[in-house]
């Protein structure tokens, strides 16, 4: 099987992540001109219950099998790796079938007296099918990660970004005319089927490895392959590490599903009706978050691959590699997140009008926007705690971080003067205090630090670039605003990834580990 190199291995899933991401905008642009953003926020509204379900199946175990595989194929255990894939298989199937029926049972309750808008049953039926899929997706995920073969994730989420989109589309513009509930329904059962061809692809890559790997063994008929450990063993090291980390992201998601909750009934305490409060919520979580998350396609990347490698160093007891890999990931995501937030808080309006036709929510991005530097920087630093067996300090600190922003949303954002406002205040606290404990607690385990002249660097050129989009923006060279805007961010990029090298924060060797790209600079 494929093994790429920590570097190598991000960018094969940063490229899938940039291409995604882009596609994912497609949806993001046309659903709000079908069905709306009230139509967009019963679509969102079912999405943190789901997210809560599939914590509980994704949550830790994906990043459970990945590292003990990697750990295991550092030891050339190849039984032991058979063994984690099947208990894991097992495992996540039992979970996802009993919570499939739990769904369906208790749908009509949780719609009309849990979710704040009795619409979305529609909608949650039609997500229902998803935990089974995504179940099964995430261990083949896993299983792929932990030999640090990134391709067939890179594939599977191309493949189902690829047919979300023209379902979802299709069957939100098909069942429009039944009303809002059933478009918002048809763009969920399109990303249903998107599951399900990510899936495939999974299942088509596993099997053409394994026919690849009885080859291999065909021909070496003398070569035993002993079972270094039975199930129940397996088992209990799987859970050993899975509860910890499930239980740090199921508060993120409780967090997340009670965030939708509380900002629901307290725009309802401060005043504003329900359908505006829906559309309210909509136009947060599907246009505004959205395009902050943009460039977390490369830190997700990272902390995808950082697990099984750091799993691995800290295996082989080096500690210098540890640091290495940490302080590389860090300082990709500083990179590449600082210009995005210039541009998202310069061009908030034209963005929100050009994407959307909803220039009115720009205020929610220009608020938002100065924030995007600790969400990009949080993703590595959470990865590290869980490779370095620090799950449950990861849970401390989001847990923490959850209770404050809950606390936050019911006090501001049923003031009738702050109204959503006070919800993005409160996440956005959320956001710098979880991503300050994770660097502490990173600080502590291993005394990793991020330099303070990297900030400075970075903070300088994201004014000078700022400085020159705003130039080139002024300058209206061409008669289309979007022309303009494309223009000036292409011209403003520029700038500072000149300046990026002339102050020797980017060099020739980190462009030599780009894929592709790198050879030419050899």
């Amino acid at each position: 099987m494929t093994k790429q190199s920590f570097i190598k291995g991000a960018m094969i899933l940063l490229a899938a992540g940039i291409i995604n991401r882009l596609l994912a905008f497609v949806p993001r642009i046309t659903l709000p001109r079908i069905i709306g953003a009230e139509g967009v926020g019963l679509y969102q509204l079912s999405y943190p219950f789901l997210i809560v379900m599939l914590t509980f199946i994704t949550g830790g175990i994906p990043l459970a099998i990945a590292k003990w595989i990697a750990e295991a194929e550092s030891k050339g255990d190849h039984a032991r790796v058979k063994h984690i894939f099947r208990t894991a298989m097992l495992l996540s199937i039992s979970i996802a079938a009993f919570l499939t029926a739990v769904m369906l049972i208790f749908a009509p309750i949780i719609t009309k007296y849990v979710l704040p808008d009795a619409r979305v049953y529609r909608t949650f039926f039609m997500m229902s099918p998803m935990l089974l899929i995504v179940g099964v997706s995430a261990v083949y995920r896993g299983y792929f990660q932990g030999k640090q073969n990134m391709i067939p994730s890179a594939l599977s989420q191309t493949i189902e970004t690829i047919i979300r989109i023209i379902f979802s589309l299709l069957f939100a513009y098909l069942l429009l005319p039944l009303g809002l509930e059933w478009a918002a329904a048809g763009a969920m059962l399109g990303v249903t089927i998107g599951e399900l061809g990510g899936l495939a692809v999974y299942l088509w890559k596993y099997y053409s490895e394994k026919k690849k790997e009885k080859l291999a063994a065909a021909s070496q008929p003398n070569k035993k392959n002993e079972i270094s450990e039975k199930p129940p063993k397996v088992l209990r090291r799987l859970l050993g590490l899975s509860i910890p980390v499930t239980g740090s992201r199921l508060v993120g998601s409780l967090s997340y599903l009670f965030e939708s909750i509380f900002i629901a009934r307290s725009l309802a305490a401060a005043g504003i009706a329900t359908g505006i409060a829906t559309a309210h919520y909509g136009a947060l979580q599907g246009m505004i978050i959205p395009l902050i998350l943009l460039p977390t396609a490369l830190t997700q990347s990272l902390a995808v691959s950082l697990v099984p490698s750091l799993s691995e160093a800290a295996a082989k007891g080096e500690f210098g590699l540890i640091q290495k890999r940490l302080h590389q990931s860090m300082r990709l995501a500083l990179v590449s997140g600082a210009p995005f937030i210039v541009v998202m808080a310069l061009f908030a309006e034209p963005l929100c009008r050009i994407l959307y036709a909803h220039g009115e929510y720009a205020p929610m991005l220009q608020l938002m926007a100065p924030i995007g530097i600790f969400i990009y920087l949080q993703a590595p630093l959470q990865a590290a705690l869980q490779a370095l067996n620090r799950p449950g300090t990861a849970l401390t600190n989001t847990f923490i971080g959850a209770v404050v922003k809950l606390t936050l949303i019911v006090q501001l954002a049923s003031q009738p003067s702050l109204g959503i406002y006070g919800a993005l205040i409160a996440i956005n606290v959320n956001t710098i205090l979880v991503t300050l404990l994770h660097g502490i607690s990173v600080l502590r385990h291993i005394g990793f630090k991020m330099k303070l002249l990297d900030f400075a660097k970075v903070g300088a050129a994201m004014i000078i670039m700022g400085a020159a989009a705003k130039f080139v923006m002024n300058k209206e060279l061409l008669s289309l605003e979007y022309l303009n805007l494309i223009i000036a961010c292409m011209a403003s990029i520029t700038v500072y990834l000149l300046l990026m090298i002339w102050m020797k924060f980017i060099d020739r060797f980190d462009v030599i580990r780009i894929p592709l790209i790198g050879r030419w600079f050899k």
